[in-house]
């Protein structure tokens, strides 16, 4: 195998040599064959590897051939593999490589109308062609070693708390719950005054709020109360964990709590907790303000960057999203059923409209302002997750705001601010994609970034 460009190890993978227990599980191998070993090379080493040819000689007793038996006729001629069509643009797998170089973290954009993975970037990364020949195994020990685990494939591995991005799901479920309609204003004190400790705190801006300003400002406190008035609330619902329970299985239809299904080897779930585990680390008691901090994606929920982009398709398609997928195309195959089916979410069509109003506000006057500069209608949200060192930068957006063409997610470990980081990596992502190269002014800021280093320490991780 050869890899003409040195971008994408991570979804592309690489093949090895076969050992004992590969054979043993699978008698289509003997010693010496290659297969697949992680990225699209594993997950579709099936379709990749084709079908052994068998040709079947005679010998005299010298051992020396002497001619085919019954002249072929039990011979079986080879098939080749199929050829695969991957979705990934390599113009912008190369810039998100770019952009991410000395830093920790991932980029994942998808098109919302296919569920098609545009690119999926993780860093630190490597030149797929080190795993490639005579050197192989030497490489890959030397890349295991490294501490930056660049073999990790954080897109879809990597389980982090997403910060405000998770914001939009809240608003989402308490909108269709009826928790809150557009006219519910919340204060907000620079901080949770539902808490004795004004925690979660906030930053300042106008108070009270709408649920759209919320989203385009970021309010910790509005959500915070939108949470409380669902889980605490008898009148909705008779208990707590009733309560909960709606909560968690509106985060599920978002595609939370479990694999997507990405045609990739070993994506994990993330974390959203149920009931149960609440009642078991509490011991049955517990309520809303136990809780409050998964309100802002922080306290126990965890997510994939690949998750995170999801969410974004699944707003730009106001409600429904497609398993993302790697592989657009298997020569002379349908794509598997998983990858063009539609997945509806509990909330409607009108909620998202109205989280898609603070998304838009967010990009023009709010935290992701950055985005204004652009002339495609970008819709964003920020995250600032907390984390045992630095805060990490994180980003969820889409554009265009009507007919959206793609969903981004941007994950930098330990960069601070969203709008650090996340937005600017973000807006630059979305312009190369959009309008095919980036302007000038967009070049000397991508040279910026790319120049830009993170200094991970052992307490970053």
């Amino acid at each position: 195998r050869e890899y003409e460009y040195p971008y994408g190890a991570h979804l592309l993978g690489n093949i090895g040599e076969v050992n004992r227990g590969d054979i043993e599980k699978d008698p289509y191998y003997v010693q010496g064959d290659n297969a697949g070993r992680s990225g699209v090379e594993l997950s579709y080493e099936e379709a990749l590897r084709g079908v052994k040819g068998v040709e079947i000689l005679l010998r005299d007793a010298h051992g020396r051939i002497k001619g085919r038996y019954e002249e072929g006729r039990h011979d079986v001629a080879p098939v080749s593999g199929k050829n695969l069509t991957l979705s990934i643009d390599m113009d912008l797998q190369a810039l998100g490589e770019k952009l991410m170089q000395n830093k920790r973290g991932s980029i994942v954009m998808i098109e919302p109308e296919t569920g098609e993975v545009l690119c999926m970037v993780s860093s630190p990364s490597y030149d797929p062609n080190l795993l490639v020949g005579r050197q192989r195994g030497k490489n890959h020990i030397m890349l295991s070693k490294n501490s930056d685990k660049p073999l990790l494939d954080r897109a879809i591995m990597g389980r982090y708390p997403p910060g405000s991005t998770f914001k939009p799901t809240q608003a989402l479920t308490f909108l269709q719950e009826g928790v809150i309609t557009t006219e519910t204003m919340y204060t907000c004190a620079h901080g949770y005054t539902g808490a004795r400790n004004g925690k979660p705190a906030c930053h300042g801006h106008a108070s009270p709020l709408n649920v759209t300003y919320a989203l385009a400002t970021s309010c910790n406190s509005f959500f915070c109360w939108g949470l409380r008035d669902m889980i605490d609330s008898r009148r909705r619902y008779p208990s707590v964990g009733e309560a909960f329970e709606v909560w968690k299985n509106y985060l599920v239809s978002m595609g939370y709590g479990y694999k997507l299904g990405i045609d990739l080897p070993g994506e994990k779930r993330g974390m959203i907790p149920n009931a149960d585990y609440y009642d078991r680390n509490y011991h049955g008691s517990w309520n809303g303000l136990t809780i409050i901090s998964i309100s802002i994606g922080q306290g126990e929920v965890t997510l994939t960057p690949l998750q995170i982009a999801n969410l974004g398709a699944t707003i730009a398609n106001r409600g429904y999203y497609y398993v993302p997928h790697v592989v657009r195309k298997v020569k002379g195959e349908p794509l598997d059923t998983l990858y063009t089916r539609r997945h509806q979410t509990k909330a409607s069509a009108r909620a998202y409209e109205y989280v898609v109003a603070g998304m838009r506000s967010s990009a023009l006057k709010g935290t992701c302002r950055r985005l204004a500069q652009y002339d495609f209608e970008a819709c964003g949200k920020t995250g600032t997750a907390q984390n045992r060192g630095h805060d990490h930068s994180v980003f969820m957006g889409f554009a265009p705001m009507n007919n959206p063409k793609i969903a981004i997610a941007v994950y930098v470990e330990n960069g601070g601010w969203g709008a650090d980081y996340g937005v600017p990596i973000g807006g630059l992502m979305m312009e190369q994609y959009l309008k095919g190269k980036l302007s000038p002014d967009s070049e000397h800021r991508a040279a910026e970034m790319q120049a830009r280093r993170i200094a991970y320490g052992l307490s970053s991780r």
